[in-house]
């Protein structure tokens, strides 16, 4: 069980290091202005998206559900921080949902947010891992 658990948090850690570095690079591509650096963070940004995020969101995922079976779903599901940390895991899909969308704007060109839109925004996974790490590691309720 406690394999489950470390391959979870490594690969939860390679999901949130793409979503604090990819708005990063929005916020970067939002300021250029040149083409080279606008096919280059398109590259960037695709590569991160794709190859680091999304893979890791899917096996950060695979391991909480087999830890979730494994440790009997019924002695948790009366636990309301496992609630709140599953409700904050929907929003947080929401969130790379919506990182998904942004890439598609710069990959079309048609972004019309600004550079500081996306310093906004690269601060929304901060608060969800702060939250998410509190419930999961202190179980307050």
């Amino acid at each position: 069980m406690l394999w489950l658990k470390a391959l979870h948090l490594i690969f939860m850690v390679t999901w949130f290091a793409g979503l604090f570095y990819l708005p990063r690079l929005f916020v970067y591509h939002a300021m250029s202005d040149d083409a080279i650096s606008n096919e280059r963070f398109k590259v960037m940004e695709r590569k991160l998206f794709f190859g680091i995020m999304t893979p890791g969101m899917i096996i950060t995922f695979i391991f909480g559900i087999w830890m979730l079976l494994d440790y009997a779903w019924g002695m948790y599901a009366s636990m309301g921080w496992l609630h709140a940390k599953l409700t904050l895991l929907a929003l947080l899909l929401v969130y790379h949902y919506y990182c998904y969308r942004y890439l598609m704007d710069f990959k079309t060109d048609n972004n019309q947010r600004s550079h500081v839109f996306y310093r906004w925004f690269n601060e929304v996974p901060v608060v969800f891992l702060i939250a998410i790490i509190i419930l999961a590691v202190v179980k307050p309720f």
